[in-house]
């Protein structure tokens, strides 16, 4: 019922072209002695009335698409099915109110260009809301779209097969269109007590949480704590001591960190593939990245000024403090090179 209000609308105006273009004629051209004239109005409502209609769901499928996350799914979806209600009993309304030919006109392309930019963002947000369920779930949507244009022309047959005029067909016709919305509508608000729909959307809701705390505390809060844990064991053991070659070593052994992150699941990546898909993997590399960034760093603080004559102490704890930031500096620079290479 859902994937049949997204393209209902724009199918009921398209099947209902023969109403629109008879309240678009000017009786003042119409003669049974000569070929009959249309207006302007009437001649290019087939040419406007698609441009008025794809323009929009152009634009507001690309706004949908961008802003979705400021706007709630709810308001969206809900939003856009009473806009469309609102819009379609106006267009009932106006069967029976006589108009002239350009205001009609120019109300018809108002009411095209609101019901199909309204119509995009419940594409988009339904699509959406699609997603977060399993893949068969789509299938519906896809099959509903497909029976708008179907039901359009079937609701169109059988409202000329009354055999009542032509403004009454349309009436009706019109109001066959707010009942299907009514019942989307419905469709949509029964659709949140289902126990399927509770438990996947629960699920994305809970991958959605995950996401927005994983940078934070696997990244930030783990590194800090594991960089002070590696700083604070140098209080208690400084091994290997400060005149063994390990140290230098262990320095520059931690390079393979590089790889190894650059090999873990971050996203977006092009050129590299993924060796360590689990976040586990990032997880365990950056606790030991970080231990140990803490804990040699601490030793190589703590052991510099001892291999200098005691007065160059405090110069070679100041060099040691520049190289330590220097190091920090091209790391940072270093890493716009590890991105474009990922």
């Amino acid at each position: 019922m859902l994937g049949l209000g997204t393209l209902l609308p724009w199918s009921f105006f398209m099947t209902a072209t023969m109403y629109f273009t008879s309240r678009l004629r000017d009786p003042t051209q119409i003669s049974t002695d000569k070929p009959y004239d249309r207006s302007p109005t009437e001649a290019s409502y087939n040419n406007v009335s698609p441009l008025c209609a794809t323009v929009p769901v152009l634009i507001f499928t690309c706004l949908n698409s961008v802003l979705h996350h400021r706007i709630p799914q709810k308001f969206r979806i809900m939003g856009s099915l009473a806009v469309i209600l609102v819009l379609f009993l106006i267009t009932a309304i106006a069967v029976k109110i006589d108009m002239a030919a350009g205001p009609f006109f120019t109300l018809t392309m108002i009411k095209i260009v609101i019901i199909n930019s309204f119509g995009a963002i419940l594409q988009g947000s339904l699509f959406g809301m699609a997603g977060l369920l399993p893949a068969k779930y789509t299938t519906p949507i896809m099959s509903g779209q497909g029976l708008a244009g179907t039901f359009a022309a079937f609701s169109m047959i059988c409202a000329i097969a009354s055999g009542s005029a032509l403004n009454d067909v349309a009436f009706g016709y019109f109001l066959t269109a707010c009942v299907v919305i009514i019942l989307a509508i419905m469709s949509y608000a029964i659709l949140p007590k289902l126990e399927f729909y509770r438990y996947y959307n629960k699920r994305q809701s809970g991958n959605r949480l995950s996401d927005m705390y994983f940078i934070p505390v696997c990244c930030f809060l783990l590194f800090n704590l594991s960089d002070w844990a590696g700083r604070s064991l140098t209080a208690v053991c400084t091994w290997p001591g400060k005149d063994s070659k390990l140290v230098p070593i262990f320095m520059v052994a931690r390079v393979i960190f590089v790889p190894l992150f650059m090999l873990c699941n971050v996203q977006p990546r092009y050129n590299l593939p993924v060796v360590f898909p689990h976040d586990a993997w990032f997880i365990v590399f950056m606790l030991l990245f970080a231990f140990s960034s803490g804990y040699l760093a601490s030793l190589c603080m703590c052991f510099g000024p001892k291999l200098v004559a005691p007065h160059e102490a405090e110069t070679a704890g100041a060099i040691m403090a520049f190289f330590l930031s220097l190091g920090l500096a091209l790391g940072a620079s270093f890493s716009f090179l590890f991105r474009a290479i990922v």
